[in-house]
Order: structure tokens, then C-alpha cells, then sequence
């Protein structure tokens, strides 16, 4: 259900390179320091999309990145397509249909840039994001081992193992 006097309220921008700190929310994501920083660095180039919500008072309470893979990077099915990632909204401000505006700026974003397929990849366990996804016309497509990793704020290598569902989407 949406809350619409706050989801009214909030911002929804293109990050720029002062949002950088804020997207750590406050030290809780801190270990993705220099996934932000990577991500910007490749915004810079055309290769990832990034949004924020911004909710003026409080700040940044939400982020949806996109890699966006088109003619340079590769093609699927002969057309531009695009991969969701880092998408959050903060638990504070869940099922108050931010992450659904944030969603539908993201879709139509990419729609009139040329991109005509999504996938993105959600956890086994996040039941409430897969059903967002289904609202939104996203189908299962295929399990996903979701075996990953990163450097963390310090230079450390962090193994992740998240299971996940690749779900695609036409838009």
C-alpha cells in the first residue's frame, strides 16, 4: 500500500559524488565503501545508472543501481538490457511505496534510454522483495548460486553466499 503524503515527499535524483558517504547510512553499510565508489566511477562512464531517495529533513534513505549492458558491453536477444543491483530503501521507511516509486523512475528511465529487458537477482530468503518484483511483472527465470565477493572499506576481500532468483522483466 502506498503512503502517499510521504512517498510524495522524497526526492528521487541521480546520485551525484557528494551522496557517496551518505549511501553508507550512517556506518551500517560501510563495508560496500568501494562498491558506492566503483559503482559512481562507472556511472561517469555510461556503464551503471544510479539513483537515490532523498527524503528532505532526513537524508538519503534509498539507492537502486543499475549496470546497464548495451552495445559496448554486449547484447541480449540483438537489444540493450540492464541488471538491478543495490536496491534498498531503509527498513524505517519500507511498505510506504518508496521502493515501488523508486522502481517505476528506474523502469521508465531505462524504457527511454532504449533498454527493453531487466533481470536483477533477489535472495531465496527475501520474500517481501520477490513479491515487489512480481507486482511489478517480474517472472523467475532461473536459481542462482549468488556466490560473490567484494573488498570491504579496509582493502578485505568479503565472500558472500546469498542464494538468489534471477527475475527478468520486459520493459
Amino acid at each position: 500500500m502506498i503512503n502517499l503524503p510521504l512517498a510524495s515527499l522524497v526526492i528521487i535524483r541521480h546520485a551525484t559524488v557528494d551522496d557517496l558517504p551518505d549511501l553508507e547510512w550512517g556506518g551500517e553499510l560501510v563495508h560496500f565503501r568501494r562498491i558506492f565508489a566503483d559503482a559512481y566511477r562507472l556511472m561517469q562512464t555510461g556503464e551503471v545508472m544510479m539513483w537515490v531517495v532523498d527524503l528532505p529533513g532526513v537524508g538519503l534513505i534509498g539507492q537502486l543501481f543499475v549496470h546497464l549492458y548495451g552495445v559496448a558491453a554486449g547484447l541480449k536477444n540483438g537489444r540493450p538490457y540492464a541488471y538491478i543491483y543495490g536496491f534498498r530503501v531503509q527498513p524505517a521507511y519500507r511498505d510506504l511505496g518508496i521502493g515501488s516509486r523508486l522502481l517505476q523512475t528506474a523502469e521508465s528511465d531505462l524504457a527511454q534510454n532504449g533498454f527493453y529487458r531487466v533481470t536483477l537477482n533477489v535472495a531465496r530468503d527475501n520474500d517481501g522483495a520477490r513479491r515487489l518484483y512480481e507486482r511489478f511483472g517480474y517472472r523467475i527465470m532461473a536459481p542462482e548460486p549468488g556466490i560473490w565477493s567484494y573488498l570491504d572499506q579496509d582493502g578485505m576481500r568479503v565472500q558472500v553466499n546469498e542464494p538468489a532468483w534471477r527475475m527478468e522483466k520486459e520493459i
